[in-house]
């Protein structure tokens, strides 16, 4: 039986595609995530979100949301996390170094916030510092690898962000392994490690699973 390794903790009902396929799926959740007391400005005229985690610790406290005004994220979950919340996105990025190339194309005379991780990825700041566009970063949680060894051969691993990947080779090779990432921004830190990468037609986990079952049916 095929067997796909899932650096994330997944629903039942992720696991039961798994199971529908016929494959044996191992899940752990590679990185662990700490939320962090976010000092919210009284009005956000524009706000940055590239993550789930950072929509979910700024609206930890519910007031938060009535205090921004216009925001853009990275990704349809994230997007859905903020509609849930009452905040639609005015522009929701691919990844973001896309969110970042529109920012700087139609909002270029504004200011952010960016909400944002510990261990964010360099590609929006670097983006909005080249076009001159002010921002301010606000740290909302803190990322910490879980790395696991796994003894068991997968035909497949499933990977949801770089720090998942850097977590996994603390403690497992990955060169001889197919790597399916969630996004371009994932891909490249596989890249580091393996020459096997498939990526995600969408930035979900559900696309994830769909990528990595059609690849494992079309090679079995």
């Amino acid at each position: 039986m095929p067997s796909v390794l899932s650096t994330k903790k997944l629903s039942a009902a992720q696991k039961k595609v798994f199971r529908d396929a016929e494959i044996f799926l191992v899940d752990y959740n590679a990185i662990k995530i700490e939320n962090v007391a976010v000092k919210m400005p009284e009005t956000v005229e524009n706000g940055l979100f590239t993550s789930k985690n950072a929509v979910k610790s700024v609206l930890n406290d519910s007031a938060n949301g009535k205090k921004i005004k216009i925001c853009f994220c990275v990704g349809t979950k994230t997007a859905a996390l903020l509609e849930k919340n009452g905040l639609k996105p005015a522009k929701i990025g691919e990844n973001s170094a896309d969110l970042a190339k529109f920012i700087a194309k139609n909002y270029s005379e504004k200011s952010f916030y960016f909400f944002c991780g510990d261990n964010r990825r360099e590609e929006l700041p670097n983006i909005l510092k080249a076009e001159n566009i002010q921002f301010k970063e606000i740290i909302t949680y803190k990322t910490f690898l879980n790395p696991k060894r796994f003894d068991q051969e997968f035909d497949a691993v499933l990977f949801f962000s770089p720090s998942g990947i850097q977590s996994f080779v603390k403690s497992n090779n990955l060169s001889q392994k197919m790597a399916i990432c969630i996004g371009k921004t994932t891909a490249a830190e596989a890249e580091k490690h393996t020459g096997k990468i498939a990526i995600a037609n969408s930035t979900t986990i559900e696309s994830v699973i769909e990528k990595a079952i059609e690849l494992i049916e079309n090679t079995a």
